[in-house]
């Protein structure tokens, strides 16, 4: 069976801060600007999965079934929310709340649930029409 590629698109609309909780505000402000304080974006969240491609099941694996595990997993989590709230993982004193940070996270989220025989291949955020990170599962 040849290997087969499946994303799926979600999008949210979030606040974030990138900022370090033993730095001063104005050290935060220098080293990250307006991105410091809490601000908003629309954001974009790509999902790759992997794996054979099953005829009789027309696909990699179930798109109701792949729906299911980012509207709980992403939307669910940060529609409308503050990222460094809503995630204990991104509260001051823990992970800058990058772009970079969000796509492993969303990474280590889903990865343990997909169906046996599909692996996860690339998270991409997009924070804007210029802006994105990805991540391919390296440590």
């Amino acid at each position: 069976m040849p290997i087969s590629y499946l994303t799926r698109i979600v999008e949210f609309t979030a606040t974030h801060r990138i900022r370090r909780a033993d730095w001063t505000d104005q050290q935060n402000r220098a080293e990250f600007g307006k991105a410091a304080v809490d601000h908003g974006h629309r954001y974009q969240c790509r999902v790759t999965v992997q794996g054979r491609l099953e005829p009789e099941a027309g696909g990699v694996m179930s798109l109701a079934a792949l729906d299911a595990l980012l509207a709980e997993e992403v939307t669910g989590r940060l529609e409308g929310r503050s990222i460094n709230d809503a995630l204990p993982e991104f509260a001051d004193g823990r992970r800058l709340a990058t772009g970079e940070a969000l796509a492993v996270y969303v990474w280590e989220r889903l990865a343990p649930r997909l169906p046996a025989g599909v692996t996860l291949h690339a998270v991409r955020v997009q924070e804007g029409p210029h802006l994105y990170s990805e991540y391919f599962g390296e440590a």
